[in-house]
């Protein structure tokens, strides 16, 4: 396992490297010029000549990469253009919350999808099966945005349950940091789980029609052990593929879920530095977000190693 996981990790690196030049070409694609943002209300061209200057972006577009990135490989992500922070204590202060936001989400889509998927799955036909598909086919369809407002309305401004918007650290209050977290999290679960749902009854509807199953079950072996050590590690690759793709699909969603509940967490942080174009912070959190996607990614591949012995012999 350790092997493989050293090979997904060097394959990675020139893909990371690809990944921080089209994060750095942001300065080009994103609408707007830092210089005139800088330079006051009413710059004449010379003031916006010399925050060029100071910013470096007079210099080839090449160098201005190289510098930048010269300055990522030792940690330096480089100073927010406002507010004068540089731009890993600006992710570092907020990277808890969204932390927590996609890891409650993540660990809610795991048991809704896979317990839902595995009911539906063992039991194909019935009508069990039957409002499982349709309400993994609605929770699919659903935006996270609409499922949040229609949480918060129950929950928060009918029956004062839980609280609409704000976080908590965990290490402030872990009861608050939860009850402010469940709406966001079950808002954001919610599509993630529903394809998992529906990727697990597929894998274990399948994988029970086995001639290793109906074997396992002529030997006299109980349900459970038939279900656990035959079906769902052998249903599980992929289940453990899609649940890859909505992880990464999942960090995305964040941005909508913090802005909605006023989460303080790096996704806001990119909706407010695209407005402010803030570039260093922009290109700071595309790029933290990038490393993110890419070891869920080098996670993946490596549980494959677990759930198939071949591909980790390979």
């Amino acid at each position: 396992m350790l092997g493989l996981f050293l090979r997904r990790v060097l394959v990675s690196i020139p893909l990371l490297g690809v990944v921080s030049f089209l994060v750095f070409s942001l300065i080009v694609l994103v609408p707007g010029d830092a210089a005139v943002a800088l330079a006051g209300p009413d710059p004449d061209p010379a003031q916006i000549a010399a925050v060029r200057e100071r910013l470096g972006l007079n210099d080839p577009y090449l160098v201005q990469y190289w510098n930048w990135l010269s300055g990522v490989l030792q940690g330096d992500l480089g100073d927010s253009l406002f507010t004068s922070q540089t731009v890993w204590s600006s992710i570092s202060a907020r990277l808890p919350a969204t932390l927590s936001l996609a890891g409650l989400a993540l660990l809610l889509a795991i048991v809704l999808g896979i317990t839902v998927g595995s009911v539906a799955g063992l039991r194909p036909g019935t009508w069990i099966d039957r409002v499982a598909t349709v309400t993994a086919s609605v929770g699919v369809a659903v935006p996270y945005f609409w499922v949040g407002m229609i949480l918060v309305l129950f929950l928060a401004i009918d029956n004062t349950l839980l609280p609409a918007v704000g976080y908590i650290p965990l290490t402030s209050d872990p009861v608050s940091w939860l009850q402010h977290l469940i709406i966001p999290a079950t808002a954001l679960a919610l599509a993630p789980a529903a394809v998992i749902a529906r990727q697990t009854r597929a894998s274990v509807a399948t994988v029970m029609s086995e001639d290793y199953v109906r074997t396992a079950k002529a030997k006299g072996l109980s349900p459970v052990r038939v279900v656990g050590k035959h079906a769902l590690k052998n249903a599980a690759l992929p289940v453990v593929t899609v649940f890859g793709i909505e992880a990464n699909r999942l960090i995305g969603g964040t941005v909508v879920i913090e802005q909605l509940f006023a989460l303080p967490g790096i996704g806001q942080l990119a909706y407010q530095a695209v407005f402010a174009r803030d570039f260093p912070v922009v290109q700071g959190v595309v790029l933290v977000s990038a490393v993110m996607v890419l070891m869920i990614n080098i996670l993946v591949d490596v549980s494959y190693g677990y759930f198939n012995p071949r591909i980790r012999q390979s």
